[in-house]
């Protein structure tokens, strides 16, 4: 309910309105009333929509890959390499659900991992949907049900594979999506299998 113009919070003025501005976060009674000639405005929804991003952690996967990274290990040209994410959870294959309220208003964001696309060294990209599947010594020389690729020359590779987002907002009568992508190396050698003449 507005006060009568005749109060001096009007400063004079007989168009616009008055408002209260109270920090919630504040303890006892800190409310600042004031004239404006139009509605202040209220929280940025992007801003609160990234603040809901940053507080889910997201980053980009552990890779499991085989032939695995390191000395000592190395694949064969011709065999299945296989890939996936070794560490799947919210932050790194998703899906994951924040909340940010600030003045009262409240952005809610869902992160949800659309792609992760393996630059596998040899000029291949592969596009791969969810975390892929890990290896087990039971699928021997089959290639990957989900996310995999054929090397045809010995070398010393190095793999990347980045994680896309797309992030979905929504609050304050408004929505949007915010794409984000997070990037991991690793290195691996595929060799050629050499056969023993005695």
């Amino acid at each position: 309910m507005q006060p009568p113009l005749s109060d001096p919070v009007w400063q004079g003025h007989t168009e616009g309105a008055i408002y209260m501005c109270r920090n919630p976060f504040a303890a006892g009674t800190n409310a600042v009333v004031f004239w404006s000639a139009a509605a202040p405005a209220g929280p940025d929804p992007v801003v609160l929509a990234r603040r809901a991003i940053a507080a889910m952690r997201l980053r980009a996967i552990t890779i499991g890959i085989v032939p695995e990274p390191g000395a000592g290990s190395v694949g064969i040209v011709g065999m299945p390499t296989w890939m996936w994410a070794a560490n799947p959870g919210p932050s790194t294959v998703g899906p994951v659900t924040r909340s940010v309220t600030a003045g009262g208003a409240t952005v809610t964001a869902t992160a949800t991992l659309d792609r992760v696309v393996w630059a596998m060294g040899d000029g291949s990209t592969v596009v791969c949907r969810g975390p892929g599947t890990a290896y087990t010594d039971t699928a021997g020389k089959s290639p990957s049900p989900t996310c995999g690729h054929t090397y045809e020359e010995p070398a010393t590779y190095t793999v990347t594979a980045t994680s896309y987002w797309q992030v979905a907002w929504s609050g304050l009568g408004q929505n949007g999506v915010i794409p984000l992508s997070f990037t991991q190396p690793e290195v691996i050698t595929v060799g050629e299998a050499q056969v023993l003449v005695q």
